[in-house]
């Protein structure tokens, strides 16, 4: 198992040497205690901490964080506990496959389908951590990073800044800039990254990477396709949760995005989206570590004619595993056949599970806005489209 240290490597590739990550990395090592010593006094941590450990006193949770002396100690100290403690008591178990595959040496990317803007990643540090891999470094979107608590607390648990914002030239810089910070992490520091296959969460249940995505990874590799991706040791990761977490927030907002066809968040709604995902029952949870895509299988990519064509079929390729990888339930079944109004799959439920999952319907949609029948269908589409990709 590697030890991991946050301080920034002493030799750094050439696709990194153009460029100043200073703004979007995660803290280093020497930083931590400063860093600490904010987040010690503020009244969020002691409201979070209040929670996860209610038998330690105010200075207790203040010598706590004053002795926390790096990432790797925040990641383990803190959030190992933060989010055992969040499966523990909110669904009925996680269970993993597929990470017996992987090299404890090695470092991944993982592009990973996104279903909860904290749990994703966060579950995937505690699978890692219980099974002495190294955990990895996290992508993290400009549109959650304030510049106070919030981002202390990110880049204390090794997530680095996702930039959202700009016009078409900063955008291209910016994409260029995060694509060498990626190569740079697992080339340079040898340290793995996950990040999310597309921007924003999947609404509607269909885990589709996207083309740009890989677009941007493949800007700092330089012109041959198949060392630019073979280098970044990409694994689909599929993460599975029996009920979705913020099902109903994300159908109201798909409803609402259908009549205005852009939807804006209202303030501090990505806050109450992870609370809402932190506090929801899950039900079973699964993560599924795919096979990493290796160099006999980008080398028939290769044969394509153009880098968008080859692009596409690493997208399908990528998409194909996530799809193949979701550990169905009684409920995303029931679903299908509510949908599509068919028994085809009723023998992978009973009838009592069929009621309690309408029940379920109901009782989620009964507070949100609009005409109850649409509301409804793309509650059940939620659940089914698992169903139809796997087919």
């Amino acid at each position: 198992m590697k030890f991991y240290t946050s301080d920034a490597p002493k030799t750094i590739s050439e696709f990194a040497k153009e460029f100043d990550f200073e703004t979007l990395r995660p803290y280093y090592d020497s930083e931590s205690e400063e860093v600490m010593n904010r987040i010690a006094y503020h009244e969020s941590y002691h409201a979070a901490m209040s929670f996860l450990y209610p038998s330690l006193s105010k200075d207790d949770i203040i010598n706590k964080a004053l002795n926390t002396k790096s990432p790797y100690e925040f990641q383990t100290g803190y959030m190992r506990h933060a989010i055992w403690h969040i499966v523990n008591n909110s669904s009925s178990g996680l269970t993993y496959s597929g990470l017996d595959k992987l090299d404890k040496n090695k470092a991944y990317l993982f592009i990973a389908n996104h279903r909860d803007i904290l749990l994703d990643s966060a579950i995937l540090q505690i699978v890692l951590d219980k099974e002495e891999f190294e955990t990895s470094e996290i992508t993290f979107g400009s549109n959650l990073m304030d510049k106070g608590f919030i981002t202390d607390f990110g880049r204390m648990n090794r997530m680095f800044t996702v930039k959202r914002e700009g016009n078409v030239k900063e955008l291209y810089d910016i994409s260029k800039q995060l694509s060498a910070y990626i190569r740079h992490t697992i080339v340079d520091k040898n340290v793995s990254v996950w990040i999310a296959q597309r921007n924003g969460r999947t609404k509607d249940g269909n885990d589709i990477t996207q083309t740009g995505l890989l677009k941007m990874l493949n800007m700092s590799g330089g012109k041959n396709f198949i060392e630019s991706i073979n280098q970044l040791n990409i694994v689909p990761l599929t993460i599975s949760f029996e009920y979705e977490p913020c099902d109903a927030l994300k159908v109201q907002e798909l409803y609402l995005s259908d009549l205005h066809s852009k939807y804006v968040k209202a303030p501090g709604e990505d806050l109450n989206s992870i609370l809402t995902g932190i506090k929801q029952n899950k039900g079973n949870i699964h993560l599924a570590f795919g096979d990493v895509i290796e160099i006999e299988t980008l080398s028939e990519i290769d044969k394509a004619t153009n880098e968008n064509e080859k692009i596409k079929q690493l997208t399908s390729l990528i998409d194909k595993q996530i799809h193949q990888n979701y550990k169905l339930n009684a409920v995303n079944y029931i679903a299908y056949d509510l949908l599509h109004k068919t028994n085809l799959f009723e023998g992978n439920y009973t009838i009592v599970e069929k009621q309690d999952f309408i029940n379920y319907t109901n009782n989620q949609l009964k507070n949100l806005t609009g005409e109850q029948d649409v509301l409804k269908h793309l509650f059940i589409k939620l659940y089914a489209t698992p169903v139809a990709n796997k087919l």
